[in-house]
């Protein structure tokens, strides 16, 4: 990763592990079928009550590319806040082009029907009886919720010439303008402060009563710890789980702001142009997505609760993982969408996470938490939430400059399989039974040891 050029502002930096394949055509019997996450967490139930419908969900990333054939009708509008985008945020920018399409896909897909060949004609559309488009390529989470894309530069000098602690506040302005009721953010920095410049931004989505979804980050491109935007108060922070639903090694990272836990791990998404157009995947930039798309079922099906009382669905259905109770690895548990939609939730009055209007009273005035006047009173409506148990884990690095040194795309990989009659050098990420083996973050494949520190500033 690379370092910030100067104290003052942020650095965007992407991280792009890749290989590239032929093109492979999809078939449902190919890449829809790899999306085991759809049934295994919950999400085909889910389907029952919402898919989605009347709900806009910014993805505030590289910009989605919508001649995809999975995004037919899923984008409703868009901007760049970068400069040097386009101005509908249409096009992929920054040194990870494709991140935005990837995530997009996953949240909304609402895959396609396949072209027969001799008359082309939708030879799978008049016998497809389920979500979406078509039986073929991908199936986002909320295959009918509306995406607005939000195209920012990711990745060396933006050429746009605007920085990021400007790009970021003024794409979450607009998105909540332009009436997004929920926001993904599939980026993370390599510290938990944040720029003040961000403050406003991020209140104002409260204020509008917007959920906010970032990713945790992950240990394979060096965020050993959660970093801003997950740390901010009020937002919904995703971590990732590999194949067997256990926290995942190198897609994913530590933190007490951690909410959920989702599949980062063997997933798969759409590529922008050219005719390869799909790929596996993994990290927790495509976790995030998965869990704004259940956020989006849960506006749709009940468009009268708050941003607050969708995350207290989120947080309180999920499943326990790891140590009872909350943790720093799994945060309230691993994400359960049928029980999100469907289970018996009381309504709370406050967001669970906190709020930034309450983090920037007391840490950027100086203003003193209100004691109360007396015993608080004990109210039903109150989730009972236990406090996370926090193992010991690495101190964090701190400086006097409290801003991020370096925000990043939360994604450790990005794979193309293999085409018939051709062969790709395969990308492969370590899977947390490594770990359990006796791996440790130095620990690298080959008998090499890499030491993974959060990135500083020059």
């Amino acid at each position: 990763m690379r370092r910030a050029a100067g104290s003052g502002a942020l650095s965007l930096t992407a991280v792009l592990l890749i290989q590239l394949a032929a093109p492979a055509p999809a078939h449902a019997d190919e890449w829809r079928d790899r999306e085991y996450w759809l049934a295994d967490y919950g999400i085909t139930e889910a389907w029952k009550k919402s898919q989605g419908e009347g709900v806009k969900v910014a993805v505030i990333d590289t910009g989605i590319d919508p001649s995809h054939p999975d995004l037919a009708g899923a984008i409703a509008g868009g901007t760049d806040v970068s400069g040097a985008g386009d101005p509908s945020g249409g096009r992929g920018l920054g040194v990870n082009p494709e991140h935005g399409t990837l995530v997009a896909t996953l949240l909304a897909g609402r895959g396609h029907a396949a072209k027969d060949s001799e008359d082309g004609e939708d030879k799978d559309e008049q016998d497809y009886k389920g979500p979406g488009n078509g039986p073929d390529g991908i199936i986002g989470v909320a295959p009918k919720a509306e995406l607005l894309t939000v195209s920012a530069w990711i990745g060396e000098a933006n050429p746009g010439g605007v920085p990021i602690d400007q790009q970021l506040p003024n794409a979450v302005r607009w998105a909540v303008d332009n009436g997004a009721k929920v926001i993904n953010m599939s980026l993370g920095s390599s510290s938990t402060a944040w720029p003040e410049s961000w403050d406003d931004a991020f209140l104002y989505a409260e204020q509008n009563d917007v959920v906010i979804v970032a990713a945790a980050g992950n240990r394979g491109v060096g965020m050993i710890q959660v970093g801003a935007p997950a740390t901010i108060p009020g937002v919904l922070t995703v971590a990732g789980l590999d194949r067997q639903g256990k926290a995942s090694w190198d897609s994913s990272s530590e933190g007490i702001s951690i909410g959920v836990a989702a599949p980062a791990e063997n997933l798969v998404g759409g590529l922008p142009e050219g005719a390869s157009r799909y790929a596996e995947w993994s990290g927790t930039s495509a976790a995030a997505p998965l869990v704004s798309g259940v956020a989006a079922l849960i506006r749709s099906a009940y468009p009268e609760l708050t941003a607050a009382q969708v995350i207290n669905r989120i947080i309180t259905t999920a499943k326990d993982g790891g140590v009872p109770g909350r943790d720093t690895l799994y945060g309230y548990g691993i994400i359960d969408a049928n029980a999100a939609l469907n289970a018996d939730v009381p309504a709370v009055a406050g967001n669970p996470l906190g709020t930034i209007e309450e983090w920037i009273r007391i840490h950027r005035r100086g203003e003193a938490p209100t004691a109360p006047a007396g015993p608080e009173p004990v109210s039903e409506a109150l989730p009972d939430i236990p406090e996370p148990k926090v193992p010991a884990a690495a101190e964090p690095y701190t400086e006097e400059d409290p801003l991020p040194a370096v925000l990043v795309l939360g994604f450790a990989g990005l794979i193309l399989l293999v085409g018939a009659g051709g062969s790709i050098a395969v990308l492969r990420i370590r899977r947390s039974a490594e770990a359990s083996a006796g791996a440790v973050p130095g620990d690298l494949p080959g008998g090499e040891e890499q030491k993974l520190e959060p990135s500083r500033s020059a």
